[in-house]
């Protein structure tokens, strides 16, 4: 007995959303596109001024290297300057507290970082150390 079966259960009607993948893929793109040009000051503002001239906190980049290179913002500088040099950036008479930042080589040994803090420290600045490198 040969049994025949209806066409229409057979037949799945699906709604192709291909096309409306490709919309959402440009409306997005738009978006994303539009949102970082635009400008978020849009408000103008007065902001108060100060009448009498404020100072920034001071900042001084050194260096060190694994070679035992020390670098004060871009120039070399032998270890034993290192003070001479750090007192051109340094002013003792500022009210407010100069900073050191010791950028280090993985690879750098710990004592040097130590000698330089040090030396920072008796300039009268604060200091802060960050290790940097492949590991």
């Amino acid at each position: 007995m040969g049994l025949r079966r209806n066409k229409l259960r057979e037949s799945h009607d699906e709604v192709d959303t291909g096309p409306l993948n490709d919309i959402l893929f440009i409306l997005l793109m738009f978006f994303l596109m539009i949102s970082t040009l635009a400008n978020p000051n849009v408000i103008k503002m007065s902001v108060p001024r100060a009448k009498s001239d404020t100072k920034t906190k001071q900042s001084v980049v050194v260096s060190v290297d694994k070679n035992k290179n020390v670098y004060v913002g871009s120039k070399r500088v032998d270890m034993d300057s290192l003070e001479s040099a750090l007192a051109k950036y340094i002013n003792k008479g500022d009210s407010i507290k100069p900073a050191v930042v010791i950028n280090a080589d993985s690879s750098s040994q710990w004592g040097e970082i130590v000698r330089v803090m040090k030396v920072a420290r008796r300039l009268g600045a604060s200091t802060s150390a960050t290790v940097s490198g492949n590991e």
